[in-house]
């Protein structure tokens, strides 16, 4: 998981640890934190090689096809290689900390296993925040796409990339330099300047996209509206049943990103409020809750991105061979007409209706 609070276990822990801080370290279940990370970051994994993985999917041969069909499949691939690296790096540290805590977890000048955390840290860290900028960009993009503009794809790496590089190493350089000592809580100063960057890099990119993320989506549900009374001239019952999918699309993708990271924030502000009087066993409850909804982020993402409608697409698998009569039933439709086999390029909604525009049609797939 990413969270400053948990990135302050890497630093040393001396004789000027403050007694909140010693509370809150003893008070912390480290092999039953640790089984649950292992636990969630595995299905995290495999929620992130699930979207990562081609698509097959079924194509009615009379469907116009745009040049810009494939961004957001391309978006949501770059989302889930960063989910993917996010939840192994919680996955090969919490096993790590689990099998050898006594061996890791850093103490008074100890320089190697200060750094090996911190490692760990960074990389958790620098991961998870470039899903939240993907999450972004896909919003973004979505709105270019119902406005029929071009998508920025070299920002959209350029921002994905550099950002959280930027803030993460701001963040923990602050927190770990130059002697790792941040357990030190008697001065609030000390506080203010060691910990609170860290945790101002770490919020303000989440609170940014919470607000930003919906208000897009807003807009992006209005433009579809508005391309499709103004190709159709009216909105049947069709394309209103479509247009409300599509909404309920974009709201379950700003659920999953609150339910995945609204713990963090709770965290941060009862830390920040109650600093001197803070509800040890509530927090440790939160960062529980945390170790399961992080990592599961990209499970999540490989429900809400997904197509919804039922044999409209399959995982393609490489390595195994797809028999020709498989492939004949799945190039056939119901009626008997014909269908042309194609990996999925953008996944909104399938289920749109047969005589829609062509535009319309672009923007389904």
């Amino acid at each position: 998981m990413a969270d400053p609070t948990i990135q302050t276990f890497c630093c040393r822990r001396t004789n000027e640890t403050s007694i909140m801080g010693d509370q809150i370290l003893d008070s912390f279940n480290t092999d039953a934190y640790n089984i649950v990370c292992i636990v969630s970051s595995t299905i995290g994994v495999c929620g992130a090689l699930y979207q990562i993985l081609p698509r097959e999917e079924r194509r009615f041969s009379h469907r116009w096809l745009s040049s810009t069909t494939n961004r957001g499949r391309q978006i949501i691939v770059y989302l889930a290689i960063a989910d993917l690296l996010a939840s192994l790096g919680v996955l090969i540290r919490s096993s790590l900390w689990l099998e050898f805590r006594s061996r890791l977890m850093p103490g008074d000048d100890d320089t190697t296993n200060v750094v090996f955390c911190a490692i760990f840290s960074a990389w958790t860290q620098y991961f998870y925040m470039a899903t939240w900028i993907w999450t972004l960009c896909y919003a973004i993009d979505m709105r270019l796409i119902l406005k029929e503009k071009e998508g920025y794809p070299q920002y959209y790496h350029l921002a994905a990339w550099t950002i959280p590089a930027v803030l993460t190493f701001l963040g923990l350089s602050l927190l770990y330099f130059p002697d790792a000592k941040c357990h030190s809580y008697q001065s609030l100063k000390l506080a203010l300047i060691k910990v609170l960057p860290n945790y101002l890099a770490t919020y303000i990119p989440i609170t940014a996209i919470m607000i930003t993320n919906p208000i897009l989506y807003k807009y992006s549900s209005q433009d579809m509206e508005n391309v499709v009374h103004r190709s159709l001239g009216q909105i049947t019952s069709k394309e209103r049943d479509v247009i409300d999918a599509i909404k309920m699309k974009f709201f379950l993708i700003n659920a999953a990103f609150y339910v995945c990271w609204a713990p963090n924030l709770i965290s941060g502000f009862l830390l920040w409020t109650l600093w001197w009087h803070l509800p040890v066993g509530f927090l440790i409850g939160i960062w529980y809750i945390m170790a399961v909804t992080n990592p599961l982020q990209a499970l999540f993402n490989s429900f809400v991105y997904r197509r919804w409608s039922t044999g409209t697409e399959r995982v393609y698998i490489p390595w195994r061979k797809i028999q020709e009569d498989s492939l004949r039933k799945f190039s056939l439709s119901q009626n008997g007409s014909k269908v042309s086999s194609a990996r999925e390029e953008l996944p909104l909604l399938q289920s749109y209706p047969k005589n829609s525009i062509n535009v319309y049609s672009s923007v389904q797939n």
